[in-house]
């Protein structure tokens, strides 16, 4: 027997190891060959899984691996990312289930799991990074289908693999923007499993991956107000509190992002930002019965140096806090001043209408009825607002009744609103209008007359 066929008992061990990876990585390219070759008409076979992640189990006990082995398994692992991706696609013709679609996500973690158990290999820029990116496009894909925990599982980890990084050694604009959308999203997820405290933490943690880039200050800036609306959404004066401290935190984002903004197009977006978050402080305030606010929101918005905000809402923000305040003559200006605007909707000025009469009672029933009519030549009006306005102006009874009862006869007599009921697509609102001026009839000296006419378009 030849002295190089002796195996020396040291190096058995290795051999045994060896020969383990070898079957392991066999076994997970003879998968991952099948998944390759899957058509729109046959899925995977339901142990795929199961045997991938047996086979990683085995793999992860026999690390740490040569280079060779290494580049092997990163190879693997992006043939299986890929083969995830087409069949994927072919879900997507095929209308697949929930539970398929899950199973799909359990082999891109398994293909991210792969990566971090290969390491770091020789010759591949940047490989925490593209780790930590497999870690990231596997988590979105669990919170879209609300498995929070295996989110949080994968965003955590893509943020091991990236908090030993020197962040300012980072120059390309792929793997920045990685970093921030991986916080923000570590943060949605902590917001949807009800962890408000974390979920802040982290979208505050976030302003030190912004890199002076003016789009990565507008992502935040949205996050912020995103989770400022939901806030907002719940009852109770902390909330509001929490709501307008988000919004805060939005508006001084857009400031910051402003200063870093190159071209035309990012200072539109981030102008346009800031506007938002403000409207929305605007509201907030004005829920809180905090009118002075709004009405200083209000002002900055339209003496904006950059043109100014022209937004619908204002209008109807304005109108609210100056009827908060008692002076009925601004909120009067407010409303009149919607007249000329063709961008306001038809529910956002019905309802400023029915606000402004709620507050300024008989004084203001000429102006809601000189408002309807002005709108009636500037922009679509339905037959349905004829009737809350009617509805709105006619309530109460008494003298003020009286005086009430004869301008919804003006209103409701005047050609055009009377057009506004023809057809059989206004039925419906015949019958509510005619129930509206019945119930007056005792103040209506045309009632009858007028109910006739509703009830025979």
């Amino acid at each position: 027997m030849r002295i190089a066929e002796i195996s020396s008992p040291e190096l058995r061990p290795l051999q045994r190891d060896t020969e383990a990876n070898n079957r392991s990585l066999s076994h997970i390219e003879a998968i991952v060959k099948q998944l390759e070759t899957l058509t729109a008409d046959k899925p995977p076979p339901e142990t795929t899984t199961s045997d991938l992640r047996q086979c990683l189990t085995q793999l992860s006990q026999l690390a740490p691996f040569p280079n060779s082995l290494r580049l092997q398994i990163w190879k693997l692992s992006y043939r299986l990312w890929n083969a995830c991706v087409d069949i994927s696609n072919t879900t997507a013709i095929r209308s697949s289930s929930s539970a398929t679609t899950e199973s799909q996500a359990e082999l891109r973690h398994i293909a991210a799991d792969l990566l971090s158990i290969a390491g770091e290999v020789a010759g591949v820029p940047s490989p925490a990074i593209k780790s930590a990116s497999f870690y990231h496009k596997t988590g979105l894909i669990w919170h879209n289908l609300r498995k929070f925990d295996l989110a949080a599982k994968c965003f955590e980890r893509a943020t091991d693999l990236v908090s030993k990084l020197d962040i300012n050694s980072i120059v390309d604009a792929g793997e920045r923007k990685m970093m921030l959308d991986l916080n923000l999203a570590r943060s949605r997820t902590a917001w949807e499993v009800r962890d408000p405290s974390l979920s802040v933490a982290l979208l505050n943690r976030s302003k030190s991956f912004l890199f002076g880039l003016c789009d990565h200050y507008a992502d935040l800036a949205k996050q912020y107000m995103a989770f400022g609306k939901r806030a907002l959404s719940n009852s109770g004066a902390d909330a509001s509190r929490e709501a307008l401290k988000l919004m805060n935190e939005a508006l001084e984002t857009c400031e910051k992002g402003f200063d870093t903004a190159r071209t035309r197009e990012e200072k539109v977006e981030i102008r346009g930002l800031r506007w938002k978050a403000l409207r929305f402080i605007a509201a907030i305030h004005l829920q809180k019965e905090e009118y002075e606010s709004v009405i200083k929101c209000v002002k900055v918005l339209r003496d904006s140096a950059d043109g100014g905000d022209e937004h619908p809402s204002l209008s109807v923000l304005a109108m609210k806090a100056w009827l908060g305040l008692g002076r009925h003559g601004e909120a009067e200006r407010e409303l009149r001043g919607m007249v000329i605007d063709r961008g306001i909707p038809e529910g956002v000025w019905v309802s400023a209408v029915e606000a402004y009469f709620s507050a300024a009672g008989t004084a203001g029933a000429e102006t809601a009825k000189g408002v309807f009519l002005g709108l009636l030549g500037r922009c679509h009006v339905s037959a349905g607002a004829a009737v809350r306005v009617a509805h709105r102006v006619a309530g109460g009874g008494g003298e003020g009744g009286r005086v009430r009862a004869k301008v919804v006869a003006e209103l409701v007599s005047d050609e055009r609103v009377v057009a506004l009921f023809a057809g059989q697509d206004a039925a419906k609102d015949r019958v509510a209008m005619h129930a509206v001026l019945w119930n007056w009839y005792s103040f209506l000296n045309l009632s009858f007359l007028i109910c006739f006419e509703y009830l025979s378009l």
